[in-house]
């Protein structure tokens, strides 16, 4: 597959981001192999192909990444214009900013905050069905509210016909996704400063 934070960042071979990029040989192709690892993989039996985009898709949006929701848009819809959609209207829902949540810990309770508290609107739920529709909450609760993920937000998951193997898949998909969003932004910032 070609480098995707190049082609989403339209790199070109010896530009200033290519020369960044460059000089970090390891940080590059690992991201890449990373990528590769989770939206080509060998086995797709515990989360599909169409699943990491739509989850793809929604955490890129609730990032408000501009061009790695325009990349995975792009990528869902060539394989399913109907879930992009659905997906978009359930992040657009969804958006927020934060990080919220409440701390556990007695001394940084005062530092707890409320916010949204995602979930799939009933029509939504129905047309993404209950294992998708708990894939996007769970992502949700990772992007905006990772201080309340718990033994009963992953115990949900199964409940929607997770297994534990796509589960681990979906956590570090979504990890990945604000990985790859803070790259994308900090290359982003490094092309228009000086050197």
């Amino acid at each position: 597959m070609p480098d995707v934070i190049n082609t989403v960042l339209d790199v070109a071979p010896g530009d200033r981001l290519d020369r960044i990029r460059d000089s970090r040989p390891a940080a590059k192709e690992n991201s890449q192999r990373t990528y590769d690892a989770l939206f080509a993989p060998v086995d797709t039996a515990d989360v599909t192909r169409v699943e990491r985009l739509a989850v793809a898709a929604f955490v890129s949006r609730l990032h408000r990444q501009e061009e790695l929701a325009d990349h995975y848009a792009v990528a869902l819809g060539a394989v399913d214009a109907n879930l992009l959609a659905l997906v978009v209207a359930q992040a657009d829902a969804g958006s927020a900013t934060g990080p919220y949540g409440v701390y556990a810990e007695t001394g940084l309770a005062a530092e707890s905050s409320d916010g949204l508290r995602f979930a799939v609107s009933e029509e939504g739920a129905v047309e993404l069905g209950s294992r998708l529709s708990a894939a996007l909450e769970h992502a949700h609760l990772l992007v905006f509210r990772p201080r309340e993920a718990s033994p009963e937000a992953l115990q949900a998951l199964l409940d929607a016909g997770w297994s534990t193997t796509g589960v681990v898949t979906l956590s570090q998909l979504v990890a990945f996704l604000s990985y790859q969003i803070r790259e994308v932004h900090g290359l982003r910032v490094l092309a228009t400063t000086e050197a």
